[in-house]
């Protein structure tokens, strides 16, 4: 069996999520509470997960997973999860944020997988003995062991297909309207960092008349 990720264990992934820059600079939050890995999930501009999730980790913006993931069909199923870690992992080892990054800059930003679809998938390929886990550093780093890459090999067209499907499912319209997103929520982020009382009194007020023109065009 491979290691628990439990929280007394020195390679808790949901503490390198923690720790990952992400998770310290993210802009929105999404009720009150605490998250799944221990987060504040704050109104405003504390932190939180992101403003309606990017990818399969969020219910609204961008395709999730290998496919479309608006409306309903979002959600990585956890064997593409399993094909895109396992395809990264035959390349260089990685810790858990590390996946997530390079999934992400794979598929041009439509896909960002949750920490809570990859880790889970992590602790199970360990206990498959398809990955093996390295807790010397300050955050988990995972590498294919001798079956992963036997798997890798065998399962290598299922894996090319799986990676262009997710091309395709990511209309120029998706990655236009996800690019367009991402930069406003950098926008904001300076706001909420640099700007002044007055400023982001400015923002607040802009920001609404554009939520409102948003919901207009919906309304056509």
């Amino acid at each position: 069996m491979g290691t628990d990720f439990t929280p007394e264990n020195h390679g808790d992934p949901r503490r390198a999520h923690h720790d990952s820059p992400d998770s310290r600079r993210e802009p929105f939050g999404r009720g009150e509470g605490h998250g799944r890995f221990g987060r504040p999930f704050g109104r405003g501009f504390r932190p939180g997960p992101g403003f309606g999730g990017f990818g399969p980790g969020g219910p609204g913006f961008g395709p999730g997973g290998f496919g479309p993931g608006r409306g309903g069909r979002g959600r990585a199923r956890r064997g593409d999860v399993r094909l895109a870690i396992l395809s990264l992992l035959a390349d260089a080892p990685s810790n858990g944020y590390g996946l997530i990054k390079a999934i992400a800059e794979r598929t041009d930003g439509t896909w960002k997988p949750s920490p809570g679809s990859v880790y889970p998938t992590l602790q199970q390929l360990v206990d498959e003995e398809l990955i093996s886990s390295d807790e010397a550093a300050t955050k988990s780093v995972f590498t294919l062991t001798e079956a992963g890459r036997a798997y890798v090999a065998e399962h290598a067209d299922e894996i090319d297909k799986a990676w262009a499907a997710t091309a395709d499912d990511a209309s120029d319209t998706d990655r236009e309207f996800q690019t367009s997103l991402m930069k406003l929520m950098g926008v904001v982020k300076q706001f909420h960092h640099d700007g002044s009382e007055a400023q982001r009194a400015a923002a607040t007020a802009k920001l609404d008349e554009t939520r409102r023109a948003l919901y207009a065009i919906l309304a056509d």
